[in-house]
């Protein structure tokens, strides 16, 4: 399998993770024209799983380190395998209820608040979970990103207070999203196994960053027949999606749906294999970043706040300084 050494190589895989995860949304938002995100979110599941499967027997099957991916997923414990899985149902849900959030709030709201409030549970559970990281700056960049937070629920405040958006539903759901969102990155951390730097050797037991890939796909891809389905029967907003929509769907609308996925978790895997280069922590909430990513296609290219109550764009400035404190002191964690 293909190993990332170099930080510096990591921390720009890191920031490619912030740009995807940050940018993904967009295919829902073109989507949603035409039809409802639950049924936009079936093609978006696929694109997931079909990109894990593409990286796994390419560069996670070549390469002169580690174990290649079948002869990897040979040696695995159930255990690692299940938690990689487990990762992906728990972050299938999450990431149900944000698109939800999407829906209702738009990028700018669910991406500072869901993303954000992720982020932080994210650093917090991966490091507990493995124990890599500088502790001080990793709480300082936290901090910083949960004040931004903060500046974004009261700047989405005053634009419901306008009438403009429904109050408090778009923050409720995606701070939901948010709590849940923090928790899955940390079982597919402590899945994948260390890298010994001198010989480039993989601990056995463990997966690769490819496997760990493929099995969390997995898990996003199979518990969508149970997360999707019931936001179809039972939606937040609007009446029940019929199934047989899916079916009168274009081939551009599906097409959107993959790639989606396909953005989303080209982000996932480059956060994932930049991980033995960089701590999981820091891989994880750099990746986050997109927070600041969504958050500027919400503000500036979907205008999401338009006709907002004056005094709001100053809370949307200091929003967006916090975030990039946050991402510099995250940056900086390691040496």
């Amino acid at each position: 399998m293909v190993i990332i050494e170099s930080y510096p190589v990591a921390i720009v895989m890191c920031v490619i993770t912030m740009l995807c995860w940050g940018s993904w949304a967009n295919t829902q938002k073109l989507a949603s024209k035409e039809w409802r995100f639950q049924l936009f979110y079936w093609d978006y599941a696929l694109g997931v799983f079909l990109l894990s499967l593409l990286l796994a027997f390419t560069i996670g099957s070549s390469g002169s380190g580690g174990r290649g991916f079948l002869a990897d997923l040979h040696q695995a414990d159930a255990k690692w395998l299940g938690s990689a899985f487990l990762g992906g149902v728990i972050f299938n849900l999450s990431n149900i209820l944000l698109v939800a959030a999407i829906d209702i709030a738009g990028m700018a709201v669910a991406f500072p608040v869901g993303v954000g409030l992720a982020l932080c549970l994210g650093v917090i559970t991966t490091f507990m979970a493995t124990r890599q990281g500088n502790v001080p700056m990793l709480a300082l960049g936290v901090a910083a990103i949960v004040i931004a937070i903060i500046l974004d629920a009261l700047a989405y405040q005053r634009l419901a207070a306008s009438g403009k958006k429904t109050p408090g539903k778009g923050i409720v759901i995606s701070v939901a999203a948010g709590l849940l969102m923090g928790w899955f990155y940390s079982f597919v951390a402590q899945a994948m196994g260390k890298v010994d730097p001198t010989t480039l050797t993989l601990e056995v037991g463990k997966l690769s960053p490819y496997t760990a890939i493929v099995m969390f796909s997995g898990g996003l891809l199979l518990s969508n027949f149970i997360w999707n389905s019931i936001m179809m029967v039972k939606p937040l907003a609007g009446g029940p999606v019929p199934f047989g929509a899916y079916f009168k769907g274009s081939a551009k609308l599906h097409a959107i749906g993959i790639l989606g996925g396909i953005i989303w978790n080209t982000g996932m895997s480059f956060s994932i294999i930049a991980s033995t280069a960089a701590s999981p922590a820091l891989s994880y909430g750099l990746g986050q970043g997109a927070t600041m990513v969504g958050a500027f296609w919400g503000v500036f290219i979907w205008k999401e706040f338009k006709g907002a109550p004056p005094g709001t764009g100053r809370l949307l400035a200091a929003m967006f300084l916090f975030y990039l404190v946050g991402l510099g002191v995250l940056i900086a964690s390691k040496p």
